[in-house]
């Protein structure tokens, strides 16, 4: 706690003036909220803060009140604080009385304040020097805004999460439970929210939204967005029990700028922690760095994990680019326990762990599989094996052999992993082997080929899928989309332009070889 004097002067005449301070009084131990006829609970040592006091007789019997309860001030708005009367009443009660400057925003003072006493007792306690500046500043503002509002707060960003809330959630409804429980508003209530325009007022810059109560019980919230620069950075929710008066809306909105600087300063601390992460992982994934010694680092977890590897058709064009910061972005934010990711060469690698927890890969493959990005052939999402930490290297290769495949059309789908699609890479690396082997230059392959190049016969097609569906032909004509007396007649013929044993199983699997090297080579 500290002395009335220093909290004003820290403060500074700016927004404060010292109207009148008497020679003892108590330490100042907190910051409260009074209005006419409602002075609240009082206690030793509080600074009361007179919202919408604006007559003297209201002023007056606020201090006298004050005075009797031990608090250590009464902070007005001026001119007001400067009446004659005021000032009498404040000497003979012996409290102290403070002007604010009309200007001056109600939830930022609050803010101010606490963050002023908050400073004080960590100096007088010689609380670790270690510990980051401003921690846990965002809750003591959900709290600070509350007590403006006079309702409980959340704080959340552009994708529901909550970020901070008030200590005070005594006005609750099972909406607000699961949203502070989930840590995000859950999907029902955002669709029902969504339905009656909040995001879309949200979006478009309202000062306030007010949205009434519903019939399923959800009480009314107020709704503030919170924006710097044009840019929204997200909102404040208070669950209030009916319409709002004007003075407390306004005050409800006018913390927004305080907010914004907050949330300003945390994402440019996380974007400087994501772009150390990035470049640590860039290292590990080009072999400059051991993972294990970058373990700690980028807060990986024992246990397997997995490289996925996300590529945009727009390569390094503005498009492909900024669907990769989209992305990165959501990765990075939106997705459980933050996995860590970096662009590299075009392409967004993200480690995952290999399980089913926050963060990890099947959380990861469901969010990407659902990502809107356009036409399908925009987003493709290959994952490597699940490897122990030193082994990254090699997941690292199997995403990108898998997403070579995603390319060329041989997997089919928006996200693949490695070991879902080894019968696809098995026949590739064959045919890969086959093909600088020259398997394809051996027998009457060639032959077959020049006569579908010089007729459109389709006779190369035709073998491969009569060879994949033995004693199949409905099958085979199927996957040909003809009819089976098609299939059987250009085997009739394709048997009378090269003679082949095709009973013969080795002579069919050597004919296969060459067919599958032809087409995935």
């Amino acid at each position: 706690m500290g002395s009335l004097r220093s909290v004003v002067d820290r403060v500074g005449p700016t927004l404060l003036h010292a109207v009148y301070l008497p020679e003892r009084g108590p330490s100042v131990a907190d910051v409260v909220i009074a209005e006419p006829g409602s002075p609240g609970h009082l206690a030793a040592g509080d600074l009361v803060l007179a919202v919408a006091v604006t007559e003297q007789a209201q002023a007056v019997d606020l201090l006298r009140h004050s005075a009797e309860r031990g608090a250590a001030a009464v902070l007005l708005k001026q001119p007001l604080a400067e009446a004659q009367p005021i000032r009498r009443a404040a000497r003979t009660a012996a409290i102290g009385l403070v002007g604010v400057r009309a200007a001056t925003s109600w939830a930022q003072l609050v803010w101010l304040l606490r963050t002023v006493l908050d400073a004080i007792t960590d100096e007088s306690e010689s609380l670790d020097e270690g510990a980051g500046p401003g921690a846990g500043d965002l809750f003591r503002l959900a709290d600070a805004v509350a007590s403006v509002v006079d309702a409980p707060v959340t704080i959340e960003d552009t994708n529901s999460r909550v970020l901070a809330y008030s200590a005070r959630q005594d006005l609750t409804d099972p909406a607000r439970v699961s949203t502070i429980m989930g840590r995000r508003i859950p999907d029902d209530v955002l669709a029902k929210f969504r339905s009656r325009g909040v995001f879309r007022d949200l979006s478009r810059g309202r000062q306030t939204i007010f949205v009434p109560a519903q019939r399923d019980g959800t009480l009314p919230r107020l709704i503030v967005p919170i924006r710097m620069g044009g840019e929204l950075l997200g909102s404040m929710w208070a669950v209030v029990s009916g319409p709002v008066s004007e003075e407390r809306s306004a005050a409800f909105a006018d913390a927004a700028p305080v907010v914004a600087l907050h949330l300003l300063r945390r994402r440019a601390h996380a974007d400087a922690q994501r772009r150390a992460s990035a470049e640590l992982l860039r290292a590990v994934l080009q072999g400059k760095a051991s993972p294990r010694t970058a373990m700690a680092e980028l807060d990986l977890s024992e246990g397997p994990h997995r490289v996925v590897v996300i590529d945009t058709a727009g390569g390094d064009t503005p498009g492909g680019e900024g669907l990769r910061l989209a992305l990165l972005e959501r990765i990075s934010q939106g997705i459980g326990r933050r996995p860590v990711a970096a662009d590299l060469g075009g392409l967004l690698y993200a480690v995952v762990p290999d399980d089913g927890g926050p963060g990890g890969w099947p959380e990861l493959r469901e969010a990407l599989a659902a990502t809107s990005a356009g036409d399908e052939d925009e987003l493709r999402v290959a994952a490597g094996g699940a490897v122990e930490l030193g082994e990254l290297a090699t997941s690292r290769a199997q995403a990108e052999e898998t997403l070579g495949l995603q390319r060329t059309g041989i997997v089919a789908g928006r996200v693949a992993g490695f070991d879902e699609v080894w019968t696809a890479l098995t026949l590739h690396r064959a045919a890969t082997a086959a093909g600088d082997a020259g398997v394809t230059e051996l027998g009457p392959l060639a032959a077959i080929r020049e006569r579908d190049e010089s007729g459109g016969t389709g006779y190369m097609d035709t073998l491969y899928e009569w060879l994949r569906h033995p004693g199949d032909p409905r099958a085979a004509a199927r996957s040909l989309s003809i009819h089976p007396n098609t299939l059987r007649y250009r085997m009739r013929k394709l048997l009378e332009l090269v003679p082949l044993d095709l009973d013969d199983p080795d002579v069919r699997l050597a004919l296969l070889t060459q067919l599958v090297t032809t087409r995935w080579s």
